[in-house]
């Protein structure tokens, strides 16, 4: 090692995919976000096993029909941002670049600033979705405004001046659930497989969003627990 390597600033970052953060390497992040080490966490998420086949994860969201879920996920999407905010010194986002480019751009400059452990958790579209790639970008969009993917940014530092760390960038759901999924066929071949199922798990998914939205907005009203 040279002395310059000692001066200059390291900028640690790990990548992984949902399966790995979400299923099977969720305990050593967990371990890792709480070390309070300044590190920076990057989780590209597909919401399957993307390298190994397109098999369901914890992050694959109900209705959709993966490797393992043929007839459709019928449990709800781990909330792995939401299980990182109790505690309370982690930098936490969900961003969709084809959604808000500055706010995911926004995202990675403050988890890189922050002091700290970060996660940014990116919605990513893949070949498993089952739709031309090439609307990938618009797609994602859809998935904001669905309400289905929030975008919110957690900083810690807010609190310091007496400010709620939850901020939500995204608006209200102002899209119908049904006009973002049904453009991908890991949804609608359960519609055309079993209607009856794909209803059923459309109602569900919809109470889901409405459920996520609400306890987000509930967070981001709260006081500042530290008030300096």
């Amino acid at each position: 090692l040279t002395i310059a390597d000692s001066l200059v600033k390291k900028s640690v970052w790990i990548l992984g995919g949902d399966g790995w953060a979400y299923d099977i390497g969720y305990g050593g992040l967990d371990h890792v976000l709480a070390s309070g080490r300044n590190v920076n966490v990057l989780v590209l998420d597909t919401e399957v096993y993307s390298n190994t086949g397109g098999q369901m994860s914890k992050s694959t969201p109900r209705g959709a029909v993966a490797k393992f879920a043929a007839g459709g996920k019928d449990l709800r999407k781990k909330d792995l941002a939401l299980m990182a905010i109790p505690y309370g010194n982690i930098y936490i986002a969900r961003v969709a670049m084809g959604a808000d480019d500055i706010q995911t751009i926004k995202a990675f400059l403050e988890a890189e600033a922050y002091d700290g452990p970060s996660i940014i958790i990116a919605y990513c579209h893949c070949i498993n979705h089952g739709f031309d790639l090439v609307h990938g970008m618009e797609q994602q969009k859809k998935a904001v405004l669905s309400g289905y993917w929030p975008l919110i940014r957690y900083n810690p530092n807010l609190a310091k001046d007496n400010k709620n760390p939850l901020q939500i960038d995204s608006k209200a759901p102002s899209l119908p659930l049904d006009q973002y999924i049904y453009n991908e066929t890991r949804y609608s071949m359960l519609k055309l497989s079993n209607p009856e199922q794909a209803q059923k798990l459309l109602a569900l998914a919809e109470e889901d969003v409405a459920a996520r939205w609400k306890m987000y907005q509930h967070l981001a009203a709260m006081e500042p627990e530290n008030k300096g």
